[in-house]
């Protein structure tokens, strides 16, 4: 009776201890094959970033010591020297505070604005069929490719005939009127406002699930002690959606670290590279240039910068 009862706890997994038995031995047997059941089922994963993912930046980390060409079979072992060219590059540094300041206003709107959007559509300050047009409008441009939203752009934007210098002539605004991509002070921005029009609706849909996560009777106490709509934004939803925000905002860096697309086809980084970003100079100096150990090196700066974000986000959601 007392081996079968012994028995049963061991396949409960309910820890026992009796002196000088022996029957601690079989529970460790079974968590060991747990543990190595566990790492079965995540093996194939493992082994796809290995081969697909960590394996290619370790590779590319190694090209970028070297200088060679794609049509050639021979590389030139040169160290340091892509990296030195690339801190001597007046156009890398600028493509590299180009893609500070696409952070710096991706983080707002897709932030600041996507959030302070999501809070008014879920105050139910609308009626619902409005808040759902409102929604449905402002999420309908992250569905669309980004090549056809940089093509729609390119032709609203024609000086002249394009639509939104129409509009400012129509309006009274002429003056106003200017090539907004062939302007090198208007060309960058015009681009990252493309590209906010674009995923703003996005981030706003998940932070309107993160605030219907939030209890409503937190909300209604609120309303009940008179707080304004102000004071709630910042006294409740902040601080019931603040992993969504620390999250979408690491996406949101990320996202304008790795930005090329958009800018490749409404500029090619131009005019005169003044909406040059790392994506774009990487691509140019594979493709066109065809240096591939400088590619190489720019690609690197990427990846340690990219890293370095990521590290910085787990180290967050620890303290938190």
């Amino acid at each position: 009776m007392a081996r079968a009862v012994a028995d049963l706890l061991v396949l409960a997994r309910v820890p026992f201890y009796t002196k000088g038995s022996t029957m601690t031995r079989p529970s460790a047997n079974r968590t060991h094959r747990a543990s190595l059941q566990g790492w079965l089922w995540v093996a194939p994963t493992l082994a796809f970033l290995v081969i697909f993912v960590y394996g290619p930046a370790l590779a590319n980390v190694r090209y970028s010591l070297f200088s060679f060409s794609a049509m050639s079979t021979s590389k030139t072992f040169v160290g340091l020297a892509n990296y030195a060219r690339l801190m001597a590059d007046p156009i890398f540094l600028q493509g590299l505070v180009n893609n500070a300041l696409y952070a710096l206003i991706s983080v707002f709107f897709q932030v600041g604005v996507a959030l302070t959007l999501a809070a008014v559509l879920e105050a139910r300050i609308f009626p619902r069929f409005a808040a759902n047009t409102f929604r449905s409008a402002l999420f309908l441009p992250s569905i669309l490719p980004v090549v056809v939203v940089g093509l729609i752009w390119q032709l609203l934007l024609a000086p002249a005939m394009g639509l939104v210098d129409q509009a400012l002539w129509e309006l009274g605004l002429g003056d106003w009127s200017r090539a907004w991509l062939g302007d090198p002070a208007t060309a960058l921005f015009t681009i990252i406002m493309v590209s906010q029009w674009q995923w703003t609706g996005y981030i706003m849909a998940l932070f309107m699930v993160a605030i219907r996560a939030i209890p409503r009777d937190l909300y209604e106490a609120m309303e009940l002690e008179g707080a304004s709509g102000p004071r709630i934004f910042w006294n409740l939803t902040v601080p019931g959606a603040r992993e969504t925000i620390l999250i979408v905002t690491i996406i949101t860096i990320l996202g304008s670290l790795k930005v090329f697309d958009i800018v490749w086809v409404m500029t090619a980084g131009g005019p005169n590279h003044s909406s040059e970003v790392l994506g774009t100079l990487m691509y140019r100096a594979a493709f066109r240039d065809d240096v591939i150990g400088y590619s190489s090196a720019i690609a690197t700066v990427i990846f340690f910068i990219a890293l370095t974000i990521g590290v910085v986000q787990i180290k967050l959601q620890k303290d938190r």
